[in-house]
C-alpha cells in the first residue's frame, strides 16, 4: 500500500514538474535538436576511425586516406563539443527559470497563506522548503536534462548503427542490456522514501537551528546549551542515518550497472573476434562495434544515475509542492467594498472563535464601540486578548455571529482597505533590513521627510535616532541590530504616529520604555488617539485607568465592564487584580 502511495505521489509531482517545464518547451525542443546532431556526429566518428584502422591493418597503407578520415573526425569532435555547449547553456536555463518560477510561486503563497499555517509550522521546516529543498530540486532537474535526452538518443541511435553492421552481435547487446534497466529500477524504487525522509530530516533541522538562532539569549540566560546541543546531535545523528542509507543505496546503481556493462562489452568482443576470423568483418568496423558497444552501455550508466538522482530531486519537489497548494486565505469576494475612512464605530454580535474545533476559547461575545471610544482589554493570560485582537483585524474569521465596522460586516470589506484603517503596535516588534527612515515609512511609502521627523519627534524617538551614525539613514537588519528592545518599540509606535489611521490598537505597546519615555509617550498617545477608536489591550493597568471602557475577559468571556471607578467599586475581578499590582 505504501509503496502504491509513493509510485502515486511520484507521478502526481513529475505531472507539475512538465507543467512548468511546459512553458519552456521551444527551448526544449531546441535542446533535443542539438542533442540529437551531437549523438548523430559522435556515432559517425567511430566508423570515421575504424576505416582509417581498416587503411593500416592490410599490407597497402593508404596514408592519404588515413589522414582525411582523422582530420574528418577531429572536425566532427570539435562540432560535437560546440553543440554540447550550447545544448548545456539551454539546459541549465530552462532547469533554473523552472526553479526560478516554483521557488517565486511558493514565497507568493506565504503571502496569501492563512496566519492558522504560519502558526501550526515550524519557520525552519518552511525555509528549508523553498530554500533547500528547491536547490536540490534544481540539482536533479539539471541533470535529467542534462543526460536524460542525450542518453534516450544515444541508445535509439547507437542501436540502429549497429543493426546495420551486424545484426547477431547486435542481438548479443540488446538480450543482456535490460539487466541494466532491472537493476536501476530496482535500486531507485528503495531510494525514493530515503531521499523523502531525509527532505524531511533536514526540514527539522533547519527549523531548530533556526529556534536556537532566534532564542540565542534565552537558551544561555537559562542554561539550556546542554539540553540544546543534546537535542541537535539527535537531530544530526538521524539526518546523518537516513542520508547515508539514501546515498548508499543510490550509489549502488552506477557499480552494478557498470558491472553488466562490462558483461556486455565482453560479450562484443567475443562475438566480433569470431566475427572476423571467419572473415565477415574488418577489423575496423569491429572496432567500430566495440566504440559502439561502449557507447550503447554508457546511457544506461548516465540514466540510472540520473533516475536516483530524480527520486531526490521528485522527493523535495513534493514538499514545495505541498507548500504551493496548501489551502490560501479565503480570498475576498467580487463585490467585497472597500473601506475608505473609518468612522470607528464596532460592534460584535455572538462571536464564537476557537483555533482548535474540540477547544473553545471566545463563545457568545457581544461588544458596542462607540466614535472615538477607547477599549482596554485587561485579563489573565490566554483569556482570548489577543485573539480578540486578530478577529478585529480578519487574521483570522470568526467560527460564529460577525463584527461590525460603522455598520458593515468585515468579511464584507476588502482585508487591505480594513487593515488600512488600523494602526498596530505589538508587543513583538517587527522591522525589516533597510533604513530607520524606510521602517518607518512602511505604512505610508509616500510620506515627506518633515512628516517623518514630525511622527519621530511625536514618538520621542529624534533623539535616539538622530545619535546613531547616520541617523534616519542608518541600515539595520530584520532584529533591529543595535537597538534596544525599547527603541524598536518606539520605531513602530513612530510609524502608527505616521499613518494617523482612525482606529488604533495597541496590544502592551509600551512594554519595553522605560517609565519615564512610558509618560511621554502615553502623552503622545493620548493626542493620537483623540477623536479616534482605540482597543489597548494592557497588563500594567495604570497605563489603562482613563479608557472610556475596560473590558475584564476571563476564558473568552468578558465578565465585567465599566470605566475604572465603576469597577474598582464593584470590588469584583478588576478590582483584585488592579489591588494585586498596586498592594501596599
Amino acid at each position: 500500500m505504501k509503496k502504491t502511495s509513493d509510485r502515486n505521489i511520484q507521478k502526481q509531482t513529475l505531472k507539475k514538474v512538465l507543467r512548468y517545464i511546459k512553458k519552456y518547451r521551444g527551448l526544449l525542443v531546441l535542446s533535443i535538436l542539438l542533442a540529437i546532431v551531437s549523438v548523430i556526429l559522435t556515432l559517425y566518428v567511430p566508423i570515421l576511425i575504424g576505416k582509417a584502422i581498416d587503411c593500416i591493418v592490410y599490407e597497402d597503407v593508404q596514408f592519404e586516406a588515413i589522414s582525411s578520415n582523422l582530420i574528418l573526425a577531429g572536425s566532427m569532435v570539435g562540432v560535437t563539443a560546440v553543440t554540447q555547449w550550447f545544448m548545456n547553456v539551454i539546459n541549465n536555463k530552462v532547469a533554473y527559470q523552472v526553479v526560478h518560477d516554483i521557488r517565486k510561486e511558493a514565497f507568493r503563497k506565504l503571502e496569501v497563506l492563512p496566519l492558522k499555517y504560519i502558526d501550526t509550522h515550524s519557520q525552519g521546516d518552511i525555509v528549508s522548503r523553498v530554500i533547500a529543498d528547491v536547490d536540490q530540486f534544481a540539482d536533479g532537474l539539471l541533470m535529467g536534462f542534462t543526460q536524460l535526452f542525450t542518453g534516450v538518443i544515444t541508445l535509439i541511435g547507437t542501436l540502429i548503427v549497429m543493426l546495420t553492421l551486424d545484426v547477431a552481435i547486435t542481438l548479443v547487446v540488446v538480450v543482456v542490456t535490460p539487466l541494466s534497466l532491472f537493476v536501476a529500477s530496482y535500486i531507485a524504487k528503495k531510494t525514493y522514501r530515503m531521499f523523502k525522509l531525509q527532505s524531511e530530516t533536514r526540514g527539522e533541522q533547519t527549523a531548530f537551528i533556526d529556534e536556537i538562532i532566534g532564542n540565542e539569549k534565552v537558551v544561555k540566560a537559562y542554561g539550556h546549551e546542554k539540553e540544546a546541543l543534546e537535542h541537535f546531535d539527535a537531530l544530526n545523528e538521524k539526518l546523518a542515518k537516513c542520508s547515508l542509507r539514501a546515498t548508499f543505496f543510490s550509489s549502488l546503481t552506477n557499480p552494478c550497472t557498470r558491472f553488466v556493462n562490462s558483461v556486455v562489452y565482453a560479450g562484443v568482443a567475443i562475438a566480433g573476434a569470431f566475427t572476423v576470423l571467419s572473415g565477415r568483418m574488418t577489423v575496423g568496423i569491429w572496432s567500430c562495434f566495440l566504440s559502439y558497444a561502449n557507447q550503447y552501455t554508457k546511457p544506461f550508466n548516465e540514466i540510472s544515475g540520473v533516475v536516483t538522482e530524480l527520486q531526490n530531486a521528485l522527493a523535495c519537489a513534493a514538499r514545495i509542492f505541498e507548500l504551493i497548494e496548501e489551502e490560501g486565505e479565503v480570498p475576498d469576494s467580487q463585490d467585497a467594498l472597500v473601506l475608505e475612512k473609518a468612522k470607528g464605530v464596532i460592534t460584535c454580535k455572538e462571536v464564537s472563535f476557537s483555533y482548535v474545533p474540540d477547544k473553545k476559547l471566545i463563545e457568545g461575545f457581544n461588544l458596542s464601540v462607540g466614535q472615538g471610544q477607547k477599549v482596554a482589554i485587561v485579563g489573565p493570560t490566554g483569556c482570548g486578548k489577543t485573539t480578540l485582537i486578530n478577529l478585529l483585524m480578519r487574521f483570522y474569521d470568526v467560527d460564529k455571529g460577525s463584527i461590525q465596522v460603522d455598520s458593515l460586516d468585515i468579511k464584507a470589506l476588502t482585508r487591505k482597505s480594513l487593515r488600512l484603517n488600523y494602526g498596530m503596535v505589538l508587543q513583538e516588534t517587527w522591522l525589516k533590513k533597510g533604513t530607520i527612515k524606510e521602517n518607518i515609512q512602511m505604512g505610508k511609502p509616500d510620506a515627506t521627510d518633515e512628516e517623518i521627523l514630525a511622527a519621530a519627534k511625536a514618538a520621542h524617538a529624534h533623539s535616539f535616532i538622530k545619535r546613531l551614525p547616520k541617523g534616519y539613514e542608518t541600515i539595520i537588519t530584520e532584529d533591529g541590530g543595535v537597538l534596544s528592545a525599547g527603541q524598536k518599540q518606539l520605531l513602530c509606535i513612530t510609524r502608527v504616529m505616521l499613518m494617523k489611521p482612525p482606529m488604533l490598537i495597541l496590544d502592551e505597546a509600551t512594554s519595553s520604555i522605560d517609565t519615564r519615555t512610558e509618560m511621554k509617550i502615553q502623552s503622545a498617545f493620548n493626542r493620537l488617539m483623540e477623536g479616534r477608536t482605540c482597543f489597548i489591550v494592557a497588563h500594567r493597568l495604570s497605563t489603562i485607568q482613563n479608557a472610556d471602557i475596560i473590558l475584564v475577559m476571563k476564558e473568552g468571556k468578558i465578565i465585567e465592564k465599566g470605566n475604572h471607578e465603576e469597577l474598582l467599586a464593584k470590588q469584583g475581578f478588576y478590582s483584585k487584580l488592579y489591588n494585586s499590582q498596586f498592594a501596599g
